[in-house]
C-alpha cells in the first residue's frame, strides 16, 4: 500500500506486509479453541516484543493486553486520551479441508472465521503506531473466547477497559471485496440467545412403539414446528432466525429413546421480536405434553447483546476508512448481520465501532465463515492494519467528540 493520500498517516510497506502474512499463516497452522489460546498468546507476545512493545499484561486466562504510551501535551487536570483496539484469537472445532500449504496442524481445529487475520492486523497496527509519537495511549486487546461469547466480558472484568475512552475493531467479511470497508452506525450484529430443550418420553422396543412415547419423533415434530415462529409469527421486515443445530438422543436402532436433547440459537434484530420468539418457544415446548404425552422443558443460556455502533465512533471509523481505501472503498453494510459478536459488551461500556473488512477471494466461490473450506484474500491484511492504526490516531486527536 503506497501512501498516495496526503491525509493518510499510516500505510503498510512491502516488508511489513510480508510480516503480516507470515503471522497470519503461523497462527492458522496452530489454531486453539476458546480459552485455550496459550500458544497463540505467547506468539503474539513474542511479536510485540519484536517491534519494541514491552508493556504487556495477561488477562482473561488466555488473553493479552499491551499498551502504547503516547506523549501528548495536556492541560493541567486533563486526562490523557486512550483508545483501545481489539482482535479476537480463538479458532473453531472444524476439520479443515482447504488444502492450504499452511493448513491446520491441530486435528479437528481450524481458523474458519478469520481471527488469524484479525490478530495479524492488530500486530501490524501496533507496529505502525509504535513508530509514531502518539497523541495519547493505545491499548491493544488480544482477546480470547469470542466464539464462546465470553472473552470480551472477561477482558472488561479484569480491567481491559480501564481508562479507555473508545474502542475499535474489525471483522474480515467475504461479502465485500478487498479494499472495501463497511462502517455503519447503529445495530450491525444481532441479539444472540442459546437454548436447550429436553424432551422426556417413555423408552421401549422399536417393534412395539405403542408401548412407548418416542422422544425422537416428538423432537422432530418440534423442530419443524419451531420454523413457523419466524415464517408465520414474526414481521418479515425484522430479520430473525431460529436454528436447531444439535440433536442428541437414542442408543440403538432398535430402541425407542426415552430422552432427546435439542440445542439451538435465536438471532434477532429487534428487542420486541426477541421477546416474542422466546415466548413462542416456551409456548411450543409447553404444549408437548398435551400434544404428544411427552414432558419437555427449555433452558435459555448465553444471551448476548447486539453490536450497536456509536454514531460518533462510526463517523471517525468512516473518516479513517476514507483515508485508507479512498471514498469509493467505504461501503454500506445494508443489513445487520445475524451473527453474534461479543464486541457488544465493550460497546455497552464505552463508545466504539466494529467495521467489516472486505476479503472476498476470487477463486473460492461462496464459502461461508465456519466452513471447513473457509479462506480469505490476504491482501486484506495491510488494509486492516492501516485502518486500525489510522482510526486509533484519529480517535485520539478527536477524543472530545466521543467524551461528550
Amino acid at each position: 500500500m503506497s501512501n498516495m493520500n496526503p491525509g493518510l498517516i499510516f500505510s503498510v510497506d512491502d516488508d511489513l506486509n510480508e510480516w503480516l502474512r507470515d503471522i497470519r499463516r503461523t497462527i492458522h497452522r496452530n489454531p486453539e479453541l476458546s480459552s485455550q489460546e496459550y500458544e497463540t498468546r505467547s506468539f503474539v507476545s513474542e511479536k510485540l516484543r519484536e517491534i519494541g512493545v514491552g508493556h504487556q499484561i495477561e488477562l482473561a486466562r488466555t488473553g493479552l493486553m499491551a499498551t502504547l504510551d503516547g506523549d501528548s501535551q495536556l492541560s493541567p487536570g486533563q486526562d490523557s486520551p486512550c483508545v483501545a483496539l481489539r482482535a479476537d484469537m480463538d479458532a473453531l472445532p472444524v476439520v479443515e479441508k482447504t488444502g492450504l500449504p499452511f493448513a491446520s496442524r491441530n486435528p479437528g481445529l481450524m481458523h474458519a472465521c478469520g481471527h488469524d487475520g484479525h490478530v495479524a492486523m492488530l500486530l501490524g497496527a501496533a507496529a505502525l503506531l509504535n513508530r509514531k509519537k502518539l497523541p495519547g495511549r493505545v491499548k491493544l486487546l488480544f482477546q480470547p473466547a469470542e466464539e464462546k461469547g465470553s472473552g470480551a466480558w472477561q477482558m472488561i472484568r479484569e480491567g481491559g477497559l480501564a481508562g479507555v475512552d473508545a474502542i475499535f475493531a474489525g471483522h474480515i467479511d467475504r461479502h465485500f471485496e478487498v479494499g472495501q470497508i463497511a462502517a455503519e452506525p447503529g445495530l450491525i450484529c444481532a441479539y444472540t440467545d442459546s437454548f436447550m430443550i429436553r424432551i422426556c418420553g417413555r423408552g421401549g422396543h422399536a417393534a412395539r412403539p405403542h408401548e412407548t412415547v418416542d422422544s425422537i419423533v416428538v423432537a422432530s415434530l418440534l423442530v419443524m414446528s419451531i420454523q413457523t415462529l419466524v415464517s408465520r409469527e414474526v414481521n418479515p421486515s425484522h430479520p430473525t432466525v431460529v436454528s436447531v443445530g444439535k440433536i442428541r438422543g437414542g442408543s440403538a436402532g432398535n430402541v425407542i429413546a426415552d430422552e432427546t436433547l435439542l440445542e439451538g440459537t435465536i438471532r434477532s434484530t429487534h428487542p420486541e421480536v426477541r421477546i416474542q420468539i422466546i415466548a413462542g418457544l416456551e409456548r411450543m415446548v409447553g404444549s408437548m405434553e398435551a400434544l404428544y404425552n411427552a414432558r419437555a422443558d427449555i433452558v435459555f443460556d448465553k444471551a448476548m447483546p447486539p453490536v450497536i455502533n456509536h454514531v460518533g465512533a462510526a463517523e471517525l471509523a468512516r473518516e479513517a476508512a476514507r483515508l485508507v481505501v479512498g471514498p469509493g472503498g467505504v461501503v454500506a453494510q445494508l443489513h445487520p448481520s445475524l451473527g453474534g459478536e461479543d464486541f457488544a459488551y465493550y460497546l455497552n461500556e464505552i463508545p466504539g465501532c466494529l467495521v467489516r473488512f472486505g476479503a472476498r477471494k476470487a477463486d473460492l466461490g461462496e464459502v461461508p465463515a465456519h466452513s471447513p473450506f473457509f479462506d480469505f484474500d490476504e491482501a486484506v491484511l495491510p488494509v486492516g492494519a492501516a485502518f486500525l492504526a489510522q482510526v486509533a490516531w484519529s480517535a485520539l486527536v478527536k477524543i472530545d467528540t466521543l467524551r461528550r
